[in-house]
């Protein structure tokens, strides 16, 4: 069990695309077992790559007690939507309303370079859109209509932990291909 430090906030490593992966390896699967215990740990329903500062296109997710992971995904979103209440590890203690796609059919692979589709909808299909934002450098906040992003801003800014040093990594335990940080 390798539990690594979650990223908040204002780190840069939550605004910068991650790249694809490309070697299916020990490495990969080491890091989603560390992506998967530490969203466990947290607890969350999600947790992508670059929330514990490596940059690669891979994401956990635990929805109805049934966890999974997605590398390199791709997703085709349905035309319907929904509202309800979304919150973000690093971005501790804030939920907000959001609006995503109702259901959303994610294609990549597993940690062996295998194909996957999952079908998703409802909660599945909010955590499948929320960490595959984070692969992008998109942030719950940045969904929601102005003033629920001001609110959240102010929220953000009035915290406990806004502010705080960022972890000190000095050697990730995966590689990062140059886009850790």
């Amino acid at each position: 069990m390798a539990i690594q430090p979650i990223r908040l906030f204002g780190d840069p490593v939550l605004r910068k695309p991650a790249v694809e992966v490309v070697d299916f390896d020990r490495e990969l699967r080491r890091l989603v077992e560390d992506l998967t215990d530490t969203m466990l740990d947290a607890p969350g329903a999600g947790l992508a790559a670059p929330q514990i500062g490596v940059g690669l296109r891979v994401f956990t997710w635990q929805v109805d007690g049934e966890p999974g992971h997605l590398v390199n995904p791709v997703l085709d979103l349905s035309e319907e939507t929904q509202d309800g209440p979304e919150g973000c590890l690093s971005l501790p203690d804030l939920t907000y309303d959001c609006r995503r796609a109702l259901s959303v059919v994610a294609r990549g692979f597993d940690m062996h370079g295998e194909p996957v589709t999952i079908h998703g909808s409802e909660l599945l299909a909010r955590a499948l859109q929320h960490e595959t934002d984070h692969l992008d450098g998109v942030l719950f906040i940045d969904r929601l209509d102005a003033e629920a992003r001001k609110a959240a801003m102010r929220e953000i800014r009035e915290s406990e932990w806004f502010g705080l040093e960022r972890p000190t990594v000095k050697v990730s335990p995966h590689r990062t291909l140059g886009f850790g940080l």
